[in-house]
């Protein structure tokens, strides 16, 4: 990953470049950030500018993942008793060859495991702790990446931080994760905080305009409800026939949720609109809440008279918009995005889809219909 592909984050790039030439490079960093926003490619070009300055020749084979003093943890399932990284590193780096951007909602997919529990465990940390008391192979610095730092499990967390306090020498430690929360305080005090923002609207237009075929429209469309996220821009993208999907069971979901609150009976179709998103994969699923999220957002731009923010309205189907937008207020927009996160949360958790699904779409008739 060279710095020229990774979208926009130009002060970020002259400030790392700095730090090396400059001698400046601290031994443990973490870099917060969404994977859309180029966390990793960041990490990743980071990494083979510190190879470059020591061996020029050794540097390009990071490019690829196969520099052998750079090393890879990241999260994983249980396999036969197993939780090691290098046991589906190949896996790892091909999603990572396809998009240095992939995010870990592309990993669980990638790995079919929707249904398992991802984490960086306490063998992973014993396994890397033995690589790292061998000799460089190219004799300069040994690299540690660790992706999603925020999955380690508690075990995984207490040794990691004896290997944090006591490195061996000429050892650099990169981790990413897109927030501290789940971050062991103490961890973080001995790592070096690397903020990693979004990507400008400028910069991720221009991302687009050169490595898409998207008309100018399009692309604009995709900047504004991508928030700086190239991962989201990409989705938004290639969604194609998925957004007309998406819409259509919008549009159900929102006349059901008017009717029933006069004819009960439409509570059965809420019951099946539920059960039929419940058999969709966990990442199209949260597609979907992102999509709401965006939609009643745009409702409340709409009704509040901002109609130069609202990039994208719903007419398909004879729907209502202007109508629809009348019942998205102050009111109730804060208790509408608070149960779609919280039923996003309880997907990533593995909470049953069709209850959660169900509880969504009945929730809906409450809060729709509240007065301004």
């Amino acid at each position: 990953m060279n710095w020229e592909n990774i979208a926009g984050q130009e002060n970020l790039k002259k400030l790392l470049r700095e730090s090396i030439a400059e001698n400046r490079v601290s031994h443990a960093q973490l870099f917060l950030g969404k994977e859309g926003y180029g966390t990793f490619p960041m990490v990743l070009a980071y990494a083979k500018e510190i190879f470059n300055q020591e061996n020029q020749h050794a540097a390009s084979k990071v490019e690829h993942l196969n520099h052998l003093d750079l090393h890879f943890s990241f999260p994983v399932f249980t396999d036969n008793k197993n939780s090691l990284s290098k046991n589906k590193f190949e896996d790892f780096r091909e999603m990572i060859m396809a998009s240095p951007y992939s995010s870990y909602d592309d990993w669980t997919a990638f790995l079919e495991s929707e249904n398992k529990q991802l984490f960086i465990s306490a063998d992973e940390i014993d396994d890397q702790n033995q690589k790292f008391a061998l000799k460089s192979f190219e004799g300069g610095t040994k690299i540690l990446i660790v992706w999603r730092a925020d999955k380690m499990n508690v075990a995984a967390a207490n040794k990691f931080l004896k290997f944090l306090e006591e490195p061996p020498a000429k050892t650099l430690i990169l981790l990413t994760a897109e927030t501290a929360d789940d971050i062991l305080p103490t961890i973080l005090s001995r790592t070096q905080i690397v903020e990693v923002p979004r990507i400008t609207d400028e910069d991720l237009e221009g991302y687009l305009k050169k490595n898409t075929s998207a008309s100018q429209e399009k692309v604009r469309e995709i900047v504004h409800e991508a928030q700086g996220d190239l991962n989201d821009a990409l989705r938004i993208l290639n969604s194609g026939h998925k957004s007309d999907e998406f819409e259509k069971l919008f549009i159900q979901w929102v006349r059901d949720a008017f009717m029933v609150k006069k004819k009960p009976q439409f509570l059965r179709s809420i019951i099946l609109w539920a059960r039929e998103i419940a058999g969709w994969n966990r990442e199209k699923q949260k597609n979907f809440l992102n999509y709401c999220s965006e939609i009643f957002r745009l409702a409340l731009l709409q009704n509040y008279q901002s109609e130069n923010l609202v990039y994208k309205k719903i007419d398909a189907d004879g729907f209502n918009w202007a109508g629809f937008s009348k019942f998205i207020s102050g009111a109730n927009i804060e208790s509408i995005l608070e149960e779609i996160n919280t039923a996003d949360l309880h997907l990533t958790r593995n909470g049953n889809p069709k209850i959660v699904w169900t509880d969504l779409g009945i929730k809906l008739s409450r809060y729709i219909h509240k007065s301004s």
